[in-house]
């Protein structure tokens, strides 16, 4: 990959997660500033995290048929745009679940595309995906270490304004990649997604993946909401969210040395131990600031090397090109579908209950049950697979 190919994937990767810094961090906070009970916020981030189930399958198929697929990029970033552009007019009744889908939907759907897009343009060179993917790091910190302390001042109304600029950016990087070239036509027929699934070590994988996601489910929904809880106020909040977000970056540019010198699946591991862990102290510790801040530095392990060992063994078990988006598509359905929707559902009902205790003691254990599959013999899933 050129400098200036490095440029263009990393802009995209800023603009891309410093709208999502925004959006996961404080549209709880928005929508309970509204009016709205647990129930309506989990039912928000499922929508969300819905859109991953249906648009990436979907998005990859109709792009990879096109000669232009670059046009799709742009297509779903606009999209994308005009639906959160929405929220400043919805912010209550049907028509705010509405808008939260239209969103959901376009968003979720372009960046399984974008993975594919730069694993390809990377090429034997995969492991330095991280140092790419670290921009997207960079524009989240920037955001969610900002906002709390700009929503203090400027009220809870600024969400909408504050995060449009952001995917602003997303549509011009995405422009900057219209005339990408399409997949060889050599290679444009794809395997068919049960041969994809039947491949050894993916059921592993994707299932690892999904309850990953689903242990996450409280911090993304009601981290922020635990935090104020507990008596910590704006700029506290996002200073915690920048120290999670700059231990993830120092992580990413570490990643590829930790995955070549340990493997995939042996970094995997010890990231869904220490996400059992910093979940658990987050349940019980939530008043302290620095037992906080000492959690967050466990999202380089829980974020950051558990993404990067995912995508390595993506490029283990799917090295054609054709296959690709197909398999991210499938691993996003799975992961941030199944398992985000899955997981805002359990915090939801936790939250109502027993509040941020319940709900990060219940992350907790569903990261042990990940631990558990991760290390189970392979006849288990009916394969034999590597490590």
């Amino acid at each position: 990959m050129s400098p200036a190919d490095f440029r263009r994937h990393a802009l995209f990767y800023l603009g891309y997660y410093g709208a999502l810094g925004a959006y996961t961090p404080y549209i709880g906070r928005w929508v309970a500033a509204n009016g709205h009970g647990g129930y309506v916020v989990g039912a928000m981030l499922a929508l969300w995290y819905g859109g991953r189930i249906v648009a990436p399958p979907t998005w990859a198929r109709m792009s990879a048929r096109s000669p232009n697929p670059g046009h799709w990029l742009v297509a779903g970033c606009v999209l994308s745009l005009l639906g959160f552009s929405a929220f400043a007019g919805f912010d209550s009744g049907v028509m705010l679940f509405v808008t939260m889908a239209w969103f959901g939907i376009f968003f979720n759907a372009v960046m399984p595309q974008f993975e594919a897009m730069t694993l390809s343009a990377l090429g034997q060179r995969n492991h330095d995906y991280g140092r790419i993917r670290m921009w997207g790091s960079i524009g989240f910190l920037v955001v969610a270490g900002s906002y709390g302390w700009l929503l203090d001042r400027l009220g809870n109304d600024a969400f909408v304004w504050l995060t449009l600029p952001w995917l602003l950016l997303t549509v011009a990087a995405s422009w900057l990649h219209r005339d990408d070239h399409p997949i060889p036509a050599a290679a444009a027929s794809a395997e068919p997604r049960q041969a994809l699934w039947r491949r050894p070590g993916a059921r592993r994988l994707l299932l690892v993946a999904m309850l990953m996601q689903l242990g996450f489910g409280p911090f993304y929904v009601f981290f922020t909401l635990h935090l104020q809880a507990n008596g910590h106020n704006g700029f506290a909040v996002g200073l915690l969210w920048a120290i999670g977000v700059l231990c993830e970056i120092v992580m990413f540019w570490q990643a590829p040395r930790l995955v070549q010198r340990f493997g995939a699946q042996r970094l995997m591991a010890a990231c869904l131990i220490a996400t059992a862990v910093r979940w658990t102290m987050i349940a019980l510790l939530g008043s302290s600031f620095a037992w906080m801040a000492l959690a967050q530095t466990g999202h380089a392990l829980s974020f950051a090397a558990f993404h990067a060992g995912c995508m390595r063994r993506m490029a283990e078990l799917f090295p054609e090109r054709r296959d690709m988006a197909a398999a991210q598509g499938m691993l996003y359905g799975f992961s941030g579908g199944i398992g985000g929707v899955a997981g805002a559902a359990v915090a939801a009902v936790a939250w109502q209950n027993g509040g941020g205790q319940l709900a990060f003691l219940l992350g907790a254990a569903i990261a042990v049950v990940a631990l558990l599959v991760h290390v189970v013999p392979a006849r288990a899933f009916g394969t034999q697979t590597t490590t």
